[in-house]
């Protein structure tokens, strides 16, 4: 994966580069010599964002129904005395 740096001023006037070096890998575009911004294809976005299901989704499975879950209750052997030995 090339990493590729370009100054916002080519940025602006090379849109069309900056869109095909983003498909080699990020485009870290700079603001007075400083990184200030990345571009990425959006499929390289969802797969660092964890673009897999959320909670709610997790949770609407119909199989969901079929496993027992029980969570302990405070007090009933979720705390220890430590020991010490």
């Amino acid at each position: 994966m090339a990493l590729t740096t370009i100054s916002g001023r080519e940025f602006n006037q090379d849109v069309s580069g900056a869109k095909r070096a983003a498909d080699g890998g990020p485009v870290i575009i700079t603001d007075r010599g400083e990184p200030a911004y990345v571009l990425l294809r959006h499929d390289e976005y969802q797969r660092l964002a964890g673009g897999g299901p959320n909670i709610l989704e997790l949770l609407d499975f119909p199989e969901i129904a079929e496993i027992d879950f029980e969570p302990p209750k405070l007090g009933e052997g979720i705390f220890r005395a430590a020991d010490f030995s």
